[in-house]
């Protein structure tokens, strides 16, 4: 597979502190990553090593499949980034943030700012200064500005965060026309898993600086339980009643009338029947899958407590 991103036992160390543990991550070409993780897991500490703002204490880092020593500088003008807040001036409107950053990279404007803006969806914006945009506007231009260049690669670092959902929205469909359209592969992390999983196509989960899993996300997915949630007269009595007659299904009582089935069912019409005609009242039944939070939760849960 080609990797825009990858790196090798990737390890920075701030004395006796570990903030980053050896990780190994793949980010294959055209993909949006996900890169999750709780605030201090070493998302940003990671961020920072592979645009060599910060050196690693071990371990190496590949983009577009060349070692970074052997092409930095030069690497990063096919990649544009978003590191905390987008560096930009408050008195000055989008299209002239925009000229600046043209000329401070050598870019030749030909066009590029107008379509860049109309990407991002900022064309209106007209001489409206950036201290007036709304969080969802500033997160937007500063993305334009990672784009001004054309990058093949973008590194977004919580892009989202301090977003309302109607922001968040923006930036999730933003990124998948980026994607889907433009072909651009994108690293994004994040610890809004909700919104993750909406928009990426791999995952890679870091917790107190380990790579604890890494996938494409629909083959996580096919892992993920699935459990069925009814609500009954007698809990109790219906799980001993599955004990006896449905030995395939496992059930756990959660309250008094609350009961789980682990085990899959092909058709819970025909449970539901099959309890009625032994004389249970089914009040509620209904089939739910875990989510990438749940599995996220569950896999950090044997991991310790999160990292300051």
């Amino acid at each position: 597979m080609d990797f825009i991103v990858e790196t090798n036992k990737l390890h920075k160390k701030y004395g006796v502190s570990i903030a980053v543990d050896d990780i190994s991550l793949h980010v294959p070409r055209g993909s949006i990553y996900g890169f999750l993780g709780e605030n201090g897991a070493g998302k940003t500490t990671t961020i920072r090593m592979l645009m060599r703002l910060i050196e690693p204490t071990s371990g190496e880092v590949f983009l577009f499949g060349e070692p970074l020593e052997k092409n930095y500088p030069s690497i990063f003008s096919k990649i544009g980034t978003i590191i905390e807040t987008p560096g930009l001036y408050d008195n000055l409107s989008a299209r002239d943030n925009l000229r600046i950053c043209c000329t401070y990279m050598g870019v030749r404007d030909d066009g590029r700012i107008e379509r860049t803006l109309t990407t991002v969806g900022l064309e209106h914006t007209g001489t409206k200064k950036f201290k007036d945009f709304s969080l969802g506007m500033r997160q937007r231009l500063g993305i334009a500005r990672a784009l001004i260049h054309d990058p093949e690669l973008l590194i977004l670092d919580e892009p989202t965060n301090g977003l309302d959902p109607s922001g968040i929205k923006e930036i999730r469909q933003l990124l998948k026309r980026l994607c889907e359209e433009e072909g651009k592969t994108i690293l994004i992390s994040s610890h809004i898993l909700s919104e993750i999983q909406q928009v990426a196509t791999h995952i890679g989960i870091i917790h107190n600086g380990k790579l604890l899993a890494e996938d494409r996300l629909s083959q996580l997915e096919e892992s993920f339980e699935q459990y069925t949630d009814l609500k009954v007269d007698d809990a109790e009595a219906v799980h001993k009643f599955l004990q006896e007659h449905m030995k395939q299904l496992q059930s756990q009582v959660l309250s008094s009338q609350q009961l789980r089935i682990h085990s899959p069912i092909e058709n819970t019409a025909a449970l539901n029947k099959q309890l009625i005609d032994h004389q249970f009242s089914v009040y509620e039944i209904h089939t739910i899958k875990q989510t990438l939070e749940d599995y996220f939760l569950a896999l950090i849960s044997g991991e310790g407590g999160k990292r300051d």
